[in-house]
């Protein structure tokens, strides 16, 4: 089955899956618009494997309303956390946390790996838990839930980063309220997906008090991040977003422009986690896979250029962190958006790490993002260096 058959398939799923939620959930199921609760059940997230190191807090697995990149209703799925202890300082703050690339299937999902005990990223929501937060973590579109995961779809993950804090509120159980600051974090592919909330929130969830967005190694451009990894040990993570766009975009049409060899790879990866990803991958070029340029065409373009950050103004302060040696997202895509940004007025504090790789970027930068964040929370004036 073709990549174009398959996506439709997995729109059309994702909409039947949907409205087959709806009977059984009573009252709850009937609410329409985004950031209400479809579904949500207590469950336990670990800090290691084998069911190791339950983290002491209550936590719900959430199925929530949110939007397409063109607009659509959808589900997305997630996890909330809420320490158990009573918050001190007034309202609970409310973390949206945007985890970086898992992968495609539904098994690579935040919410599975968490309840596995295999989720690394658990550690900087730990540290956020211990601030006494509560922390929204989406899934995103189509990971852990019907469909195709729409990855590198910005607007998609932005949507639902935003609409899983809305959920945060909206749920009883989890006594939360309205008036509680917002903050926002993310790194790599969460790093563009707290960017596009901090772009997003102004007109799609302005009733949120949102204080501050922590972004880093972020993937502003997708056309240079492809152009890069072209090639490359990861050209895996470029194919991913191919198929993450056209199951956001399905006028796209990859399928069409792809050879015998590059259509079995690209519909092997749409169920692949991260590691299978690189390696099957691994070395590849665009060009050896595919009939046409692609990316250069211009229905692809208009897309690309439609999920490439910098083009609006957040209102908030944002602090932006890229490590000088990350090999995958080049420093410059994330120097160019500071830049951008500064450009248009947004308060941003810049730091360049001095990380050799992406994934130590994430290990340095994480606890200052939560650092700085947490001014934010206490409302402490943002500092800027554009």
């Amino acid at each position: 089955m073709n990549l174009r058959v398959r996506a439709t398939m997995s729109m059309i799923l994702s909409t039947v899956g949907a409205l087959l939620l709806l009977p059984a959930l009573g009252g709850t199921a009937r609410s329409t618009a985004a950031g209400d609760v479809v579904e949500a059940r207590p469950t336990t997230v670990y800090l290691a494997p084998g069911k190791l190191l339950e983290v002491p807090v209550k936590t719900w697995h959430i199925l929530y309303r949110s939007t397409s990149a063109t607009g659509a209703a959808d589900v997305v799925s997630g996890t909330l956390l809420v320490p158990n202890s009573p918050y001190p300082l007034g309202r609970r703050p409310i973390a949206g946390y945007a985890v970086g690339t898992h992968g495609m299937g539904d098994q690579c999902a935040p919410s599975a790996a968490m309840a596995k005990g295999t989720e690394a990223e658990l550690a900087f929501v730990s540290l956020m838990l211990l601030k006494g937060w509560a922390v929204a973590v989406t899934d995103y579109e189509g990971l852990g839930t019907p469909g195709d995961h729409t990855y590198m779809a910005g607007i998609s993950q932005g949507h639902a980063v935003l609409d899983a804090i809305r959920a945060a509120i909206r749920l009883p159980e989890a006594k939360l309220s309205g008036d509680a600051p917002v903050v926002v974090m993310g790194y790599s592919q969460g790093g563009s997906s707290a960017a596009w909330a901090a772009q997003l929130q102004p007109s799609y969830a302005p009733e949120l008090r949102l204080k501050g967005v922590a972004a880093g190694g972020v993937p502003a451009d997708l056309q240079a991040v492809a152009d890069h990894l072209d090639g490359t040990g990861d050209f895996g993570l470029a194919a991913a977003a191919g198929v993450g766009l056209d199951a956001a975009y399905p006028e796209l049409a990859l399928s069409s422009y792809l050879t015998p060899e590059g259509a079995a790879l690209f519909d092997d990866a749409r169920d692949d986690c991260l590691a299978e990803l690189r390696s099957k991958l691994a070395g590849r070029h665009l060009s050896d896979l595919t009939t046409t340029d692609v990316m250069h065409r211009p229905d692809w373009q208009a897309r690309l250029r439609e999920n490439r950050l910098g083009a609006a103004s957040p209102r908030v302060p944002l602090f932006l962190y890229h490590a000088k040696g990350d090999e995958i997202i080049p420093y410059g895509v994330g120097r160019t958006l500071r830049d951008e940004y500064c450009a248009r007025g947004v308060k941003v504090l810049w730091s360049g790490l001095p990380a050799g790789s992406h994934v130590l970027g994430a290990v340095e930068g994480g606890p200052l993002a939560i650092g700085w964040l947490a001014n934010r929370v206490l409302g402490l004036p943002a500092l800027t260096n554009c």
